[in-house]
Formats: structure tokens, C-alpha cells, sequence
């Protein structure tokens, strides 16, 4: 999976508390990514708002289309971002990251 302007095993640098935010957002969107915009500390770190809109984005996508089998697959996609988020790579969603470059 490629990152944002990177190759594929580049890393953004990120605190293990960014990693984990940044995971955490992909793993219980859109409720996570909703609390970190409200955080202060959190909603202006370079690499969770990296990854913050897309798990917003993603989590809605997969709430709409829960009604059908792709939710669920949706639902295991965010799972393997948020791994990758952990990792500290940032993820290119197709469709959804293109949106939100900038």
C-alpha cells in the first residue's frame, strides 16, 4: 500500500501515541475520529490527521453499506489500515485519500 507521496515502506515520523491514535481511529470509526477532532492536543498532529478524515470517511462508508456484505468486508479494510497506521505508515485509500490530500 503506498503512502501519501512516499514509496510503500516509508514512514512519516510519529510518536507510538500518534500510531496508536492513528490506529484506533481506523478500528472505531467514525466514533474515534469524531473524538479526536475535538481533542486539542491530538487534531493538529501532522500523522493522525493523516489518517484521522479517511477513518471518518471509511467508518461512514462502512456504516451505509452494513447492510450488505461489503460493510463487513469494509469493516476488515479499516482493520488492516489501522494495523498499518500502527506500523506508522501512512495509508492511501483509493477513492477517499485523494479527496483529503493537501
Amino acid at each position: 500500500m503506498e503512502s501519501f507521496g512516499q514509496g510503500p515502506s516509508q514512514s512519516m515520523d510519529a510518536s507510538s501515541d500518534d500510531k496508536l491514535w492513528a490506529a484506533l481511529a481506523y478500528v472505531f470509526s467514525p466514533l474515534v475520529p469524531i473524538i479526536i477532532m475535538l481533542m486539542a492536543d491530538k487534531k493538529d498532529r501532522p500523522f493522525i490527521k493523516a489518517h484521522n478524515t479517511q477513518a471518518l470517511v471509511l467508518g461512514i462508508v462502512t456504516i451505509v453499506t452494513s447492510t450488505f456484505c461489503v460493510g463487513i468486508l469494509i469493516w476488515f479494510y479499516q482493520l488492516y489500515c489501522g494495523y498499518q497506521a500502527y506500523q506508522g505508515k501512512l495509508v492511501e485509500i483509493p477513492l477517499i485519500s485523494g479527496m483529503f490530500k493537501g
